[in-house]
């Protein structure tokens, strides 16, 4: 195998297994650690999902060491460590401490950062992330419930997590090649924040980390990565062929992106329902109920969805508690997830990192394969464990305003 990646969340994941996919390489994702006797066999990408993004500091390190031992024991030639495109973290880490360990885990002293994914609006400009136009601390991030993103340089950002050195490789530096950019890696010691505000750039920081043993970032750099082996790779991947059977949207994600899909996936006549997490803890809202209203709705795609803005979150949070309040809604879908596919079930779309990790570990799938992009970073997937299962798990940030109704499309 060519690159071990580990991913903080379950859509990051499949972000990056697509990019990686599309990119040459034949990958798999896996749903948490592999395990030492796992089949790898022709698989050059494997992407492990760790549901660490937002858990303490000291336990996403434990877990993201465990992953990367479990991929060197397979043999990786590279690590990847994924995280999300808006860099979504607080003072306390994750990103800091896990890159920290992982650098230590390798005897290595030098690696990149590079959140950018331009086909998505992510772009890094003199150490600033940008959300379109918008810089990352004025975007709607500057409100997310668990990782609030107040401030947009990076370098500041990481530096307030790590240990080690943070310093900037300026798009001056990067437009001038993959060896100006080794150049200057060589020269210094810590985490290169690398600026990249279109995919050439993103090409240039791919080659100019072929040799490096540890690279950071988001799923955007993992598309350039594929041409570092080109003598023995060229995957394209197959078509998601899901078995016949029922379809739902289950949306846990508050982002304004999502937000807007619901808005227009209710405006096209989707039968759908807004989950009120407070009536979810005190027991007005059953999954039951849930379950017999999606399947009220044979020959259409019911929408359960608990998204909303920021101060009905901000009133629900002061109800229940942060955590909780996330872990109601997490925990209703996936059980309702659970329930929907034994009742005949088999195509979920699923929107929200967090969510998608509940509803992955209560269909009990263990590893998906790849299939065709619906939007820049969201692809169908399979159920490998033998079960009929599609599903394409989204990130509350992505996707245009229509992805609930075009994904469908996709499907035979």
């Amino acid at each position: 195998m060519f690159i071990g990646a580990i991913a903080d969340d379950l859509t990051g994941a499949t972000d990056l297994a697509l990019m990686l996919s599309r990119g040459g390489l034949r990958t798999i994702q896996t749903i948490g650690v592999p395990t030492h006797n796992a089949s790898f066999d022709g698989i050059e990408a494997v992407v492990v999902a760790l549901k660490s993004r937002t858990i303490p500091a000291a336990d996403a390190v434990a877990q993201s060491l465990a992953a990367a031992r479990a991929l060197l024991d397979h043999g990786v030639e590279q690590l990847f460590f994924k995280y999300c495109s808006t860099f979504d973290s607080t003072d306390a880490g994750n990103i800091g401490p896990v890159t920290d360990a992982l650098l230590e885990l390798l005897g290595e002293t030098t690696t990149i950062a590079c959140p950018a994914f331009p086909a998505n609006g992510r772009t890094v400009y003199n150490g600033h992330l940008f959300v379109g136009d918008k810089l990352l601390s004025e975007s709607s991030m500057r409100d997310h419930p668990l990782t609030p993103m107040r401030d947009a340089n990076l370098v500041r950002v990481l530096q307030r997590q790590s240990r080690s050195a943070v310093f900037l490789i300026s798009r001056q530096t990067v437009s001038q090649g993959p060896e100006a950019i080794a150049a200057q890696l060589a020269r210094n010691a810590g985490i290169a924040i690398v600026d990249a505000i279109d995919e050439a750039d993103l090409r240039a920081i791919g080659r100019a980390a072929r040799s490096s043993r540890l690279i950071t970032g988001g799923s955007g750099i993992g598309m350039s990565l594929g041409g570092n082996f080109p003598a023995r790779c060229g995957h394209a991947p197959a078509p998601v062929v899901a078995a016949s059977g029922g379809s739902v949207i289950l949306a846990g994600s508050c982002s304004a992106a999502t937000r807007r899909q619901v808005e227009v996936a209710i405006a096209a006549g989707l039968p759908a329902r807004q989950l009120d997490p407070i009536a979810i803890a005190d027991g007005r809202t059953s999954v039951a109920d849930a379950v017999e209203f999606v399947l009220a709705a044979p020959d259409q795609t019911p929408l359960l969805f608990s998204s909303a803005d920021p101060v009905t979150v901000s009133a629900v949070q002061d109800r229940l508690g942060r955590a909780t309040a996330g872990e109601v809604v997490e925990n209703f879908l996936a059980d309702t997830a659970a329930q929907l596919l034994e009742r005949g079930v088999t195509r979920f779309l699923v929107a929200g990192g967090e969510t998608s990790g509940a509803v992955v570990s209560a269909l009990r799938v263990s590893a998906l394969d790849i299939g065709p992009e619906i939007d820049p970073g969201v692809p169908w997937t399979l159920a490998r464990d033998g079960k009929p299962i599609a599903l394409a798990l989204k990130s509350g940030n992505f996707g245009a305003d229509d992805f609930f109704l075009k994904a469908w499309k996709l499907l035979p």
